[in-house]
């Protein structure tokens, strides 16, 4: 989705500074909010492409303002709403009441099958690959350029690399294509490959590093030869 949820390669910022032993959890409730995920997913609300698209749909003041797992919470409520799972009065009845009771014991649920998923999910993930029969239109060395259009909806293909050229340097065989998936589509499968950019392509001739290279993964529909670059 083109928007301030694009941030790859935006100026004005301000640096990126990491913390040293840096907590996983700065709060309780992140804890609470991070296994939200897996649950979510179970319970068939959303596919980790919706999940990023649901976030994509806050308010770009709110989503500036907010930290990370604030958008997670975000996009759990919106598609548990949206499947008519909760009441968002009733949300807004039990956020006010833990404001004004912080102490309040949270609801406890014992389901062992949940825990199990969340524990399976967290630890190992959930494969990405499909099979496809779709023939690859690039190999590793082709010099290709990403499409400059602007798509509507969910996708993974980034503002700074739009209308840039580079280098094909790994194939990967077919993918979820997020394209899709995120937008309720379905999986869709592509093909994705890993395409290495000079600094200087992407970010000019002052700001871009000469030694300096990108490697970005981009699906196949992403992708144009460069002698079609638009």
């Amino acid at each position: 989705m083109n928007g301030v949820f694009d941030l790859g390669g935006t100026d004005g910022l301000g640096p990126v500074l990491t913390e040293e032993n840096e907590p996983v959890f700065r709060a309780e409730w992140e804890k609470a909010a991070f296994s939200l995920f897996a649950g979510c997913f179970r319970a068939g609300l959303f596919n980790v492409d919706m999940f990023r698209h649901g976030i994509e749909q806050m308010d770009p003041a709110e989503y500036l303002l907010s930290n990370y797992y604030e958008h997670w919470v975000h996009t759990a409520e919106h598609f548990a709403a949206k499947a008519g799972m909760i009441d968002p009065a009733e949300l807004d009845q039990r956020t006010a009441f833990f404001l004004a009771h912080p102490d309040a014991g949270l609801p406890r649920r014992d389901d062992p099958e949940l825990l199990a998923f969340v524990d399976a999910a967290v630890t190992g993930g959930a494969p990405a690959a499909r099979e496809s029969d779709k023939q690859a239109r690039f190999k590793v060395g082709d010099v290709v350029a990403i499409a400059s259009d602007s798509p509507a909806g969910h996708t993974r293909r980034a503002r700074y690399v739009r209308g840039r050229t580079g280098v094909v340097t790994g194939a990967h065989g077919t993918f979820i294509y997020p394209d899709s998936a995120g937008n309720g589509g379905g999986d869709a499968p592509e093909h994705l490959y890993t395409v290495r950019f000079s600094a200087r392509e992407l970010w000019g001739e002052k700001a871009g590093d000469p030694n300096a290279t990108v490697c970005y993964d981009a699906w196949e529909p992403y992708m144009i030869p460069a002698e079609g670059k638009n």
